[in-house]
């Protein structure tokens, strides 16, 4: 994948499993983000604070703590997580340079990079959780709560 860039896809992928699996009403731990994404927690954590802080996760705490979407996920574009995991990152000014790319890759880059987040605008979380579902995934049934003394 030409465009790829591992903290946007990496929060994507949060951010989808929140959706699924939180459902409307549920949490998810960062522990078991980790797990379904075979990802280090410490890892994720970051990118859960950077997605909190911007509001498109609401951070729950307390035994049936967790994750839950800040949004509905219809009002979450792809570009709104993105644009929260990437914001602190530097620029890459140190790039290439010289005649070709200036006036060749440069702008090139620069419109395909235009389509793209033109495409990313219109594609919501729903649109990956419908996908999801069509892909066959199921939800877990939620366990009942048992306590014994």
């Amino acid at each position: 994948m030409i465009l790829r860039r591992d903290r946007a896809i990496t929060a994507i992928l949060i951010m989808l499993d929140v959706a699924f699996y939180a459902g409307r009403s549920g949490t998810v731990s960062a522990a078991d983000i980790a797990e379904r994404s075979s990802l280090a927690r410490r890892g994720i954590e970051p990118l859960l604070q950077s997605l909190s802080r911007t509001g498109l996760l609401e951070s729950i705490r307390g035994p049936r703590g967790g994750y839950r979407l800040g949004r509905p996920r219809r009002d979450i574009s792809l570009v709104d997580i993105i644009a929260a995991v990437t914001q602190d990152e530097p620029g890459h000014e140190d790039g290439p340079q010289g005649p070709l790319f200036a006036k060749v890759i440069d702008p090139t880059w620069k419109q395909l990079d235009k389509e793209v987040t033109a495409q990313m605008k219109k594609t919501s979380l729903d649109d990956l959780v419908k996908k999801t579902e069509s892909a066959g995934l199921k939800r877990p049934l939620n366990e009942p709560i048992t306590f014994s003394i």
